[in-house]
């Protein structure tokens, strides 16, 4: 999964810490969603993972809620979402490639996500996580609630077997994604991907997330020009 929507920036567009942030009401009810779905389909979860973040302890929290099952979070943070450099020194110029670069076809290693961490060094962190859980054989179900970044490096894993990013493949907050895995590298097959339990199509927007999360905070940068 991706965890459940949060708010990123207040109203003048100014940045709330990525690392504190919360889920808002939208993506409690997402998470609360996700949850009874898993719980209709008789899911047992064998182990949670979480990166850590507030947003995917949360999310997984709100999920486990709904179909009943106490399980203790496993925090992995090598898992966290890419992380970004800082706004403010982002030229106006700069600003467009910074936000949606990263997420845009197949991706080049070398690009950076906000002038910060590159998509190489994303895949550098969470391929080898990927391959150690899938070697772990104690388990058959396993929930992961991550990030929108992280989701689409997996995804292009399991995808493509190689190691290759593609950018857009929409992560839409609160949404499940089914991979099942075999006992060989190359065994697994996509299922589902990107399903959103409260809006199935998505049609409420037909911007990106960080194309809206571009337009908020550009809200602030015009002020201070």
């Amino acid at each position: 999964m991706r965890h459940g929507s949060v708010t990123y920036f207040d109203e003048q567009g100014k940045p709330f810490l990525p690392e504190q942030v919360p889920l808002n009401e939208l993506g409690r009810e997402q998470a609360a969603a996700a949850g009874r779905v898993f719980a209709q389909e008789k899911l047992h979860f064998d182990r949670v993972i979480v990166s850590g973040l507030p947003r995917t302890v949360e999310t997984a929290t709100r999920v486990l809620a709904e179909t009943g099952q106490q399980i203790e979070l496993e925090r992995w943070p090598e898992l966290v979402e890419l992380r970004g450099g800082k706004l403010s020194a982002i030229p106006d110029e700069s600003l467009k490639e910074a936000f949606v670069g990263a997420f845009d076809g197949v991706v080049p290693e070398d690009r950076k996500f906000l002038e910060g961490e590159s998509i190489g060094q994303l895949m550098d962190r969470v391929h080898p996580c990927i391959d150690r859980l899938r070697e772990d054989k104690s388990w058959d179900t396993v929930l992961l609630v991550l990030h929108g970044g992280v989701n689409r490096a997996i995804l292009s894993y399991a995808l493509t077997n190689q190691r290759i990013f593609l950018g857009n493949l929409a992560q839409t907050a609160g949404c499940i994604n089914a991979i099942d895995v075999g006992a060989v590298h190359a065994d697994w097959v996509v299922r589902v991907m990107n399903y959103s339990p409260i809006s199935t199509l998505q049609g409420e927007s037909r911007h990106t997330t960080m194309e809206v999360l571009l337009d908020q905070y550009l809200k602030s940068r015009n002020r201070q020009s």
